[in-house]
């Protein structure tokens, strides 16, 4: 009985359409819940939620399957340098995971319009984060790209004592494996 059950939940799972957007304002309560449902995320407020959905729309994704939100990424394009994208979050919700849904996502972002200069990743991970690590590296490999990683955010100087240090990672310059062999 479980095989069959396990083949059911199967063919739902691949007949379920997954689609990629821009957010919009009215998703912010929506996204707040899913990172929430996504521990050990940190909770954000709804309100800088809400924000991400309005003012950086054009560098965060939504994950729909079936039209309900079932991944995010929030991210922006830094201040000063235009060339490097910085993840702030991904939360991918329990039904969407192994369908590399995160990847598709990041993906989706830097192939977006609004990064066409874009030629670096940036984002913070603890050293414990196994499927950000996991996540990050495969993205590096398929940007053909160097990944390095330095302590930045630390324990005791940034946290209080009450986080993990988080290890700022960059990837890129996009294809640069590439054109280093060349």
């Amino acid at each position: 009985m479980q095989i069959d059950q396990l083949r059911s939940a199967m063919r739902e799972r691949a007949a379920s359409k997954l689609t990629f957007r821009s957010p919009q304002a009215e998703d912010g309560s929506d996204i707040w819940q899913l990172i929430r449902d996504c521990g050990p995320l940190d909770d954000n407020s709804m309100y800088c939620n809400l924000l991400q959905c309005d003012h950086f729309a054009d560098t965060c994704v939504v994950a729909e399957i079936d039209g309900e939100i079932a991944g995010w990424i929030s991210a922006y394009i830094l201040p000063g340098e235009p060339d490097t994208l910085f993840v702030w979050q991904v939360a991918v919700a329990e039904k969407a995971r192994g369908r590399g849904v995160a990847k598709k996502m990041l993906q989706d972002i830097v192939s977006r319009d609004c990064c066409a200069d874009v030629t670096k990743l940036k984002t913070t991970i603890t050293k414990d984060n196994e499927a950000s690590w996991a996540l990050f590296r495969a993205f590096a490999d398929r940007m053909d790209a160097p990944l390095d990683h330095e302590a930045h955010y630390t324990r005791e100087d940034h946290f209080d004592g009450d986080h993990a240090t988080e290890h700022m990672v960059t990837i890129g310059d996009f294809g640069a494996r590439k054109s280093a062999a060349a």
